[in-house]
């Protein structure tokens, strides 16, 4: 009878480790433990509504809504959490995390928030328009 490799032996220990590994971090994660009847979590706080003029263009900023039917375009409620409009066309812009926001003109920019980052946006466009985003392309 053969004796299993090294390399076999070493595969098998890294795998029921990481098996182990991945069973802990889902029984320690805060969504696995079930909330006591009665009790619902708030949800964090996040940006500000805003609505200003900037360097003559109208921005405003809200929190997404959940349904992404809501907005009738489907990106919308996919992943995003705040919405940015320029002159009543929408900005995409992205969370990272605690690192900050980036749209999609200044993608590789972070800024604090996103009232932040569609002054930049503004500054950017140099009076043009924002082309509307297409997840799809």
């Amino acid at each position: 009878m053969s004796r299993p490799t090294r390399r076999q032996a070493i595969g098998v220990a890294t795998g029921a480790a990481a098996s182990i590994a991945l069973v802990g971090t889902a029984a320690t994660s805060p969504g696995a433990a079930s909330a006591a009847p009665g009790k619902t979590e708030a949800p964090a706080p996040g940006p500000a509504p805003f609505d200003e003029v900037f360097q003559g263009r109208r921005i405003q900023g809200a929190p997404a809504a959940t349904d992404a039917h809501a907005h009738g375009q489907g990106h919308a409620g996919h992943d995003a959490v705040y919405r940015v409009w320029i002159d009543g066309r929408e900005l995409h812009v992205m969370q990272h995390g605690s690192s900050g926001w980036s749209s999609a003109i200044n993608h590789y920019e972070r800024f604090a928030t996103p009232l932040d980052t569609a002054r930049t946006a503004v500054a950017s466009l140099k009076g043009a328009h924002v082309v509307p985003f297409d997840h799809t392309a």
